[in-house]
C-alpha cells in the first residue's frame, strides 16, 4: 500500500502551508563557509544577488513557508527577505525567531529577558516591513528567566496584535506542555532527520495534538545514501533523488510535519520541492525507518 502525504497542512489552523518550505539560514555569509553545521551564519551574503534570486525563485516554485530568524546575519536575513519578496504574497508565511543572541561568529546565547524578547519583536517587525508576524518562535528557552515569564511576553505581543500564531524551537514534550498552559503552540521546531531521531516523542505528541512539526537540518545523508544504501535504492525504485526521498520518510512519518531544507541553489530548492509529488510504501517507509536508532543517532 502507498501512503500519500497531504500536500499541504494549516499552520495554526487558519494559515495553509506546502509541507515543504524553505529554510533561509543558509543565505548568509560566503559561498564556501555557509555550508555545514559549522557555519557562522554571522555576515550578509556575499553573493547578494544570487541570494534574492534564489528566494524570489523559491515562491515561484511554489514556496509558501520560509523559515529565518533575527539572529541569522544579526537580522540581515530578515532584510533579505524583506528586499526580495516585499510586498508579501497574500498566501506567503514568514516565520522568524527570537531569544538567541550572537555575541561573536561562534557563539549562540539563549536570552529570554522579557524586554529583550519584547524588543527584539519589533526590530524583526521593522526588518521584515510587516504589523504582524505570522509565526513567531522561540528559538530557545533560555534556563535563566521562568518559562512563564518568556511565553507570556509572546503571548502578550500575540494579545497587541504583532504576532498572529506562537512556535517553539528545541524542546522536550514537557517544555511544549508547560508553554501550551500559557497560550496554544503552532509550531514547533527541532532538529530531526532520517538519522537524528533524538525528537521521536515530539513528533508524536504534535502529530496527536495537530501542531506543526518543523524539522530543520532535515536531510541527512551521508554513507547511507551510497550506491547500495536502503535510501539510494529506494530513490531508485522510485524515480526520486536520495534527498528527495529523505523529505518523503519525514512527510509519510507525521502529518503534521513541515520540512524546511535550506540551500543557495536553486536546483536544489527545485530538488527539494520535488519531494512533494513521491510516496512510500509502507514498507519503503519502514525499511528507511530502520536506519535510525533513536538511541544512538546525533
Amino acid at each position: 500500500m502507498t501512503a500519500t502525504a497531504s500536500e499541504f497542512f494549516s499552520l495554526g489552523g487558519d494559515l495553509p502551508v506546502r509541507r515543504i518550505g524553505y529554510g533561509a539560514m543558509r543565505l548568509t555569509d560566503t559561498p564556501t563557509s555557509r555550508g555545514g553545521g559549522t557555519a557562522h551564519i554571522w555576515r550578509p551574503p556575499t553573493d547578494r544577488a544570487e541570494a534574492l534570486a534564489v528566494l524570489r525563485g523559491a515562491v515561484e516554485l511554489g514556496v509558501n513557508l520560509i523559515d529565518t530568524a533575527d539572529a541569522y546575519a544579526l537580522g540581515g536575513n530578515e532584510k533579505l527577505i524583506a528586499e526580495a519578496l516585499h510586498p508579501y504574497r497574500d498566501d506567503l508565511v514568514v516565520a522568524t525567531k527570537i531569544g538567541n543572541t550572537r555575541p561573536g561568529p561562534e557563539e549562540w546565547v539563549p536570552l529570554g529577558h522579557p524586554a529583550y524578547l519584547r524588543q527584539q519583536t519589533e526590530l524583526s517587525l521593522r526588518r521584515l516591513r510587516v504589523d504582524r508576524i505570522d509565526l513567531l518562535y522561540l528559538h530557545r528557552i533560555d534556563p535563566a528567566v521562568p518559562i512563564a515569564d518568556q511565553i507570556g511576553t509572546l503571548y502578550q505581543l500575540q494579545q497587541e496584535g504583532k504576532v498572529r500564531h506562537i512556535g517553539l524551537s528545541e524542546v522536550s514534550v514537557p517544555e511544549l506542555q508547560t508553554a501550551a498552559k500559557i497560550t496554544p503552540i503552532a509550531a514547533v521546531q527541532n532538529h530531526y532527520n532520517l538519522l537524528a531521531r533524538q525528537h521521536e516523542a515530539v513528533v508524536d505528541y504534535t502529530a496527536e495534538h495537530g501542531i506543526a512539526f518543523v524539522p530543520y537540518f532535515p536531510i541527512a545523508m551521508g554513507e547511507h545514501a551510497r550506491p547500495d544504501s536502503p535510501v539510494a535504492t529506494i530513490a531508485a525504485q522510485i524515480g526520486a533523488t536520495p534527498a528527495q526521498v529523505a523529505l518523503a520518510w519525514l512527510l509519510h512519518r507525521s502529518p503534521t510535519t513541515i520540512p524546511i531544507p535550506g540551500t543557495a541553489s536553486i536546483t536544489h530548492l527545485a530538488e527539494n520541492m520535488g519531494a512533494l509529488e513521491f510516496a512510500l510504501s509502507d514498507d519503503q517507509f519502514a525499511r528507511l525507518t530502520a536506519i535510525g536508532d533513536p538511541v544512538n543517532a546525533a
